[in-house]
């Protein structure tokens, strides 16, 4: 299956219906002013630009992984990058789910095409924002184990926290733990990418009590 781009379907440069329904054969004609996410075939859409606090923990957290995973086999990559989140044997297009997670880590490289990632990453980071927040912690968080995501990550600049999500023996998020200033985590998979949470919001510049 081809997942370069195609010129057989017109391009739609106008705002999609908000009440409709969707697929990733619709997402890929779309052609407007900022990105959306595709949940259950529903448009959400993004915030034109994240505050600071959310871009400075982002840049900080993504310095941090990109530099464990130079030259490892797995593959990091950060928002905005399109996450097609599909079933074994399933045709892309078809997917209801697309979403954009702050941060991702991708092992099977048949996955990385050029649309982004055809299928679930091994690992996803969500950086809550108060737009964002509800999505991230119960749409999102469900589609994440529907699909097989083995590590979900939340992080909350405001309690500064770290909620960790890891899937057990029946593919479900049972374990979720949270981690807060004093710790220090790292993927299961990827035990040596130590996050320092206190470090880590330091580095960022995220003074305690940050408004966001």
């Amino acid at each position: 299956m081809s997942y370069e781009p195609s010129d057989k379907e017109p391009l739609i440069f106008e705002e999609p219906d908000l009440s409709g329904e969707y697929s990733a054969q619709d997402y890929l004609r779309w052609r407007f002013e900022g990105y959306v996410e595709l949940i259950k075939g529903k448009i959400f859409r993004m915030s034109p630009s994240p505050a600071d606090p959310h871009q400075a923990l982002s840049a900080e957290l993504s310095y941090l992984f990109h530099g464990y995973l130079k030259g490892h086999p797995c593959t990091f990559r950060n928002a905005p990058y399109d996450v097609y989140l599909i079933k074994e044997g399933q045709d892309f297009k078809k997917t209801k789910n697309i979403v954009q997670p702050d941060i991702a880590i991708i092992c099977d490289k048949q996955k990385i095409t050029y649309r982004g990632c055809v299928g679930s990453p091994d690992f996803v980071l969500e950086i809550l924002s108060p737009s964002t927040r509800k999505k991230d912690l119960t749409l999102k968080m469900d589609l994440y184990e529907e699909y097989g995501v083995k590590e979900y990550w939340a992080v909350s600049i405001t309690e500064r926290l770290f909620i960790v999500n890891r899937l057990d023996t029946n593919g479900k998020y049972t374990s979720q733990k949270t981690y807060t200033e004093g710790a220090t985590i790292a993927p299961l998979d990827f035990t040596k990418l130590e996050v320092d949470i206190a470090k880590v919001f330091k580095e960022a510049g995220i003074q305690e009590q940050e408004e966001y």
